[in-house]
């Protein structure tokens, strides 16, 4: 395996001294050790892909250095834009290195989400004109950054490093988690299940929390009728709205994690001003990206009461425990709405934490059940 150690270092070498991106998985380790060690003004972890290269291509124009741009494959959805109408060799010709974490990969097991970006992500670097070289644990990964950076030199545009899984030889993060709660997710998700009732619908953004969501459901007993986003990170609160739209009969409860939410905060603008009574946004805040190694979010350094209702949300609420959240829930479920709920909790989870059984699509159709419409 790589050393995270001696990949940045060589890197410094080449002459690429500043890191943006959204963490990943599969970069775990590089993300961790580049947090760790950069000091500040080199690294910063931004809410969303697209702003990463953007940063990166602000950088290049006040240093004439490329950046380095770290990403998920998933991530490239997000990026397309500012690969095609800003750094490209057409358009401005800024270089930059993309890392990209490489899930789904053909012949890796992998969850559902990851399967079809995998299978095309190097078509759709392909088509995007960024030459892409293959890092695995087994690489020359002195020669392939030389190789990348000569590129990236030659072509004055993008070119990425498509990382394979078990690349990276593990680093564990000395940063400890800046949320001030110690109330679980998974203890906050089970106490608002308790709380809410059979109509009510509910929509739970990727990663830990669908996860966790699903096993309570299977612990008590119950059929599953919630919609698990397993993939589309901080698309849950918009599909929230939809349905909120489409179904005003429903009491809708978006469950959103802070990483989610600052990807596309956008969307919560239009949730505050869409009307949409029967929507309840609830911001699990931990402070981190927990599911791809617990690199830390702004989440807990901004005034998310003062954010929501600037945007329109009609209440703020916020819980910190059980007693809290039962103390405040029947007000803020039933008062009209689009309200925000914030609940502080603490990064981890359980090391057994099982994955759904079901597929996306039998959630679709059991969750379209649950609503009483089953698709055509």
């Amino acid at each position: 395996m790589i050393s995270p150690a001696e990949f940045s270092a060589e890197l410094s070498k080449l002459g690429i001294h500043f890191f943006t991106g959204v963490p990943d998985s599969l970069l775990q380790s590089l993300c961790a050790y580049i947090d760790d060690t950069l000091p500040a003004g080199q690294h910063t972890i931004t809410a969303n892909e697209g702003g990463a290269l953007a940063m990166a291509a602000g950088y290049y124009l006040g240093s004439g250095k490329p950046a380095c741009v770290y990403m998920q494959n998933s991530g490239l959805g997000n990026v397309v834009n500012p690969l095609t109408s800003l750094t490209d060799a057409q358009v401005y010709r800024i270089p930059a290195l993309l890392i990209i974490g490489w899930r789904g990969e053909p012949g890796v097991k992998d969850e559902p989400q990851h399967v079809k970006q995998g299978q095309i992500t190097p078509q759709m670097l392909s088509l995007l004109d960024v030459p892409y070289f293959s890092l695995t644990a087994a690489s020359d990964f002195r020669e392939v950054l030389l190789q990348a950076t000569t590129a990236m030199q030659h072509t004055q545009s993008p070119v990425a490093l498509l990382v394979h899984k078990d690349t990276f030889s593990a680093y564990t993060s000395a940063a400890a988690s800046i949320a001030s709660s110690q109330f679980s997710r998974e203890m906050a998700l089970k106490t608002l299940l308790q709380l809410t009732d059979d109509k009510t619908a509910l929509i739970a953004t990727t990663g830990k929390t669908s996860r966790e969501l699903y096993e309570l459901r299977e612990q008590a007993g119950q059929s599953q009728r919630d919609f698990l986003t397993v993939g589309s990170m901080g698309h849950a609160s918009s599909i929230a709205l939809g349905l909120a739209l489409a179904r005003p009969d429903r009491k809708v409860v978006c469950l959103d994690g802070d990483g989610a939410l600052l990807m596309h905060l956008g969307a919560a603008a239009i949730i505050g001003q869409s009307n949409a009574d029967n929507l309840l946004h609830v911001v699990l805040n931990n402070g981190a990206h927990e599911s791809v190694g617990g690199q830390q979010t702004v989440a807990g350094d901004i005034d998310i009461q003062s954010m929501a209702l600037a945007l329109g949300y009609r209440h703020y609420y916020k819980a910190s425990s059980v007693a809290e959240l039962q103390q405040i829930w029947h007000e803020c479920a039933a008062v009209s709405g689009p309200n925000m709920l914030e609940i502080t909790i603490a990064c981890g989870s359980r090391a057994d934490l099982a994955r759904p059984k079901s597929t996306p699509e039998q959630n679709k159709l059991a969750f379209m059940e649950h609503l009483g419409h089953v698709s055509e």
